[in-house]
């Protein structure tokens, strides 16, 4: 910014009262930021201490002692008293000069109090404690000027404070250096000493330190000064004295008036650390109430006030809008503003945060800033764990059954880590993205994950790991911060989320205003039941690969190596046991709510071991190496498996089928069955494996006497499925956007590692803004389906589009989707919560 951009309009005379200059045109370019706070308190009637503003174009001429004594004749009209007389509790009336900027800055100069003190106003009755105050404070704003305006070298000033340990012994000596050394003597008389105190106060904020301190914070070199004149009482009497008050507590966030005051006046560069608390102010919290509810509904925030108080009553002397709230604040204020009247539901769900959300839902970390940090990965999964370091899934059970919490660290996780994934409090992989193994099961459970640490290097050998100068073993103590993508070493203090009534209420009405249906990714009936107590209204994506975990990984695993008819055959035969029992839990956690069952889509690396020597048939060895897939990730997976294995998806419809007579004999409940085909790239695909699942429904029906309704569908993850979505539409009833394989295939990016190895690079050349695997791509992505959505809508209008990457649980992404005219969004089951608030979002074009 140029000079001129911080001027504005200013009347002749160049005082501005402390609420008169809204009235006069001006605004915070030339009142800056402490004379804007006083005008708005006095704005809004409330009572403001006698005081004036000296607006930034007026600032060089108040070194002139003529205008510093017209400054000082105002303040004595405006506030009926006059300067360096007594009170008749007998307080001293001095001068406190200040400054502010146009914007919040650090490293201004220092308030100077006691500006027209001389030896002959002191009172006889001044007791010692506001005699000893007084002189140190004085004794700042003296050397502060003598420094800064008369130019006396600073070591000598320092030189005084050891030869002469009382304050008051120091004066003679400090006139006499004065006179010695500066260019001109201290001055007696009062508006000489503002005049000067102007000047000191110029001269430090053109200083090379308070220069560094500007480019520090990226403010403009030639930031300006308003100053500000203001009255004090010097005294030790009780009855006089200053303060501070807030309107909420931090912890609870409720509207509750806390704070501290002192009795006396505060001396320069005091910071209040203790004092009496608020309620054992006569009449302070009664008044302060009706100030900072009054102050909360003008100004539509959390605020702090500075009061100071005597017998003529309380008196504001500065405001502060907390701008950055913690979450309980945040969300509690919102609340509290709708239902006054101020504001109204739809401001309120706008008003939230996304990120406080996550704040009030997951642990944090209670950092301090004596932390050790190890490494930093990709933020996978909210929340913060602590425990010990585990190097493989047998540990991390083992650690948990003798009473320990266990970080499982790896270099990525697969199916048969499942247990140790389970036992673990938190995940630390050095491989890996927010879609990889590891942070889709992560999010599923609720677990904080760090993924793509890759300065992060593991001697399993050693039984260590290490980053930088740091070396860690095995059973060590580390923190993560499943949000910021941190790893600490040691301890940290981890703060448990507590219910928030206020959240419950925003996210009610949250629900009222979107139009985005939202349900959640999960797999089994734990992830359901804590799915649908966020709030989720169905689920939207069943991964039957994920029933194959742990000890249910031979059943799948027996299927793809069957190297005759009657081995697979009964493999298939366990295989639909097995899911029968899965899917009856589920569905009854379900209830009478929507169910999308996604058909086996692993990759089929992720259920084979890494060596023949894990097996014990030696035909299965051989068929290992016959399936080894180079590129797994596009090799046989999804339908392509099933087409292969033509006995695979029959079973599991079977157990499915199966399991929903049940629930609906057992439980008198009838959950909506959507079934869906993975990885479809060919409309044929699709119809050969809806001929085998209508197949297995009609032996259903045959053996039960039901029949199961239900809806068929297709996961739309390759580019071109998106490009004959009218062709697959004649057949399915649902298509769902699986992003995280559309995102892979519409960029060619591997999704396991091109946020570890190149995103930064990305980021920082500005080639993208986000990973568009955290974040979906609006152009590319985002084109295909919204191509795919019109030819699909063509074919079938009443056909139901949804998403069910990671995707849907982004709120930039749910933007995309509200844009996209989709009927859903489906999330890991934790990030439920923010998909509803982010769905409301989209329809009000709030900002997420």
């Amino acid at each position: 910014m140029t000079p001129a951009s911080w001027t504005s309009p200013i009347d002749d005379v160049g005082l501005v009262p402390f609420g008169k200059g809204f009235a006069r045109g001006l605004d915070q370019r030339s009142l800056c930021t402490r004379g804007v706070q006083l005008e708005t308190l006095a704005g809004l009637g409330l009572p403001v201490g006698a005081g004036l503003t000296i607006p930034v174009p007026n600032v060089p001429g108040f070194t002139s002692a003529d205008r510093a004594k017209a400054a000082m004749n105002l303040l004595e009209s405006i506030s009926g008293r006059q300067i360096s007389s007594t009170t008749e509790t007998g307080g001293l009336i001095l001068l406190r000069l200040s400054a502010s900027a146009p914007v919040d800055a650090a490293g201004l100069p220092p308030d100077l109090v006691c500006l027209g003190l001389k030896r002959s106003v002191i009172p006889d009755g001044l007791g010692e404690g506001a005699l000893t105050s007084l002189a140190t404070s004085w004794w700042k704003t003296a050397t502060f000027i003598a420094e800064y305006a008369l130019e006396v070298p600073s070591d000598e000033l320092g030189a005084l404070d050891f030869d002469y340990p009382d304050p008051v012994a120091r004066v003679e000596p400090f006139k006499e250096l004065c006179a010695a050394r500066g260019i001109a003597p201290f001055p007696e008389k009062r508006s000489q000493q503002v005049a000067l105190g102007a000047r000191a106060m110029i001269a430090r904020w053109s200083s090379p330190r308070a220069a560094r301190a500007r480019k520090k914070q990226n403010l403009p070199a030639d930031l300006p000064l308003a100053l500000h004149l203001e009255t004090i009482v010097v005294t030790e009497h009780d009855d006089e004295g200053y303060g501070f008050a807030v309107s909420r507590d931090m912890d609870s966030g409720a509207f509750a008036p806390n704070g501290m005051f002192h009795h006396g006046f505060r001396m320069v560069g005091e910071r209040m650390v203790d004092g009496h608390p608020l309620d054992e102010l006569p009449g302070g919290v009664e008044m302060l109430t009706g100030v900072l509810a009054e102050l909360e509904g003008r100004l539509r925030s959390a605020v702090t006030v500075d009061f100071e108080y005597g017998p003529e009553g309380l008196a504001l002397v500065g405001l502060e809008q907390l701008r950055r709230p913690n979450a309980r604040v945040a969300t509690s204020l919102a609340v509290d503003l709708a239902i006054r009247g101020i504001t109204d539901e739809s401001a309120a769900v706008g008003s939230t945060n996304p990120v406080h959300v996550v704040e009030l839902l997951h642990p944090q970390p209670k950092l301090t800033g004596d932390e050790v940090p190890l490494v930093t990965g990709l933020g996978a999964s909210p929340g913060a764990a602590v425990g010990r370091i585990a190097l493989d899934s047998e540990t991390a059970v083992e650690l948990t059954e003798a009473g320990d919490k266990a970080i499982l660290v790896m270099s990525e996780t697969t199916p048969g880590d499942l247990p140790g994934m389970m036992a673990a409090t938190g995940i630390l992989t050095v491989n890996g993205g927010s879609a990889s193994h590891a942070a889709v099961v992560a999010r599923g459970m609720g677990r904080p994950a760090i993924c793509g640490a890759g300065d992060l290097r593991i001697d399993r050998d050693a039984r260590t790991i290490s980053a930088g100068e740091h070396v860690l073993a095995e059973g060590d103590l580390i923190s993560i911060d499943g949000s910021s993508g941190v790893a600490y070493v040691g301890e940290l203090r981890i703060e448990r989320p507590v219910p928030s009534p206020s959240l419950t209420t925003l996210l009610g009405w949250a629900d009222d205003a979107r139009r985005l249906g939202v349900r959640a990714n999960a797999d089994n009936a734990a992830d359901a039941s804590v799915a649908f107590d966020n709030g989720a209204e169905g689920i939207g994506l069943c991964r039957t690969e994920h029933m194959f975990l742990g000890d249910r990984l031979p059943f799948v695993r027996a299927v793809i190596l069957s190297h005759d008819v009657d081995t697979e055959e009964k493999a298939l035969a366990e295989l639909a046991v097995a899911q029968r029992e899965d899917f009856r839990e589920l569905l009854r956690e379900v209830g009478d709510r929507p169910v999308t069952v996604r058909l086996l889509d692993a990759p089929m690396h992720e259920f084979l071991p890494s060596s023949a020597d894990e097996l014990e048939d030696e035909k299965q060895g051989r068929m290992l190496e016959h399936l080894h897939e180079e590129n797994p990730m596009l090799g046989v997976r999804g339908v392509r498996l099933a087409l292969m294995h033509e006995g695979l998806y029959p079973a599991q419809v079977e157990g499915l089928f199966n399991a929903w007579v049940d629930v609906v004999h057992e439980d008198d409940v009838r959950p909506q069955l959507e079934v869906m085909v993975p990885l479809v790239s060919i409309p044929e695909e699709l119809v050969m494996s809806l001929r085998l699942i209508r197949r297995v429904n009609q032996q259903v029906a045959s053996r039960t006497g039901m029949v199961v309704p239900f809806k068929i569908g297709t996961m739309v993850e390759t580019p071109r499925a998106a490009m004959m979505a009218g062709k697959l539409a004649q057949w399915a009833e649902f298509l769902s956007f699986g992003t995280n394989d559309l995102t892979q295939l519409t960029y060619g990016f591997s999704r396991d590692d091109v946020e570890r190895r190149m995103l930064g690079t990305y980021l920082e050349k500005g080639l993208m803004t986000a990973s568009p695997f955290a974040e979906l791509d609006g152009d590319g992505v985002a084109g295909l389906m919204e191509y795919a959505a019109a030819r699909a809508r063509e074919v079938r209008p009443d056909i139901k589009l949804g998403i069910c990457g990671e995707h849907g649980g982004d709120p930039a992404s749910i933007a995309i989707c509200e844009r996209l005219g989709l009927d859903y969004v489906s999330a890991s089951s934790t990030r439920i919560p923010v998909a509803r608030l982010a769905a409301a979002h989209a329809v009000t074009g709030t900002d997420s």
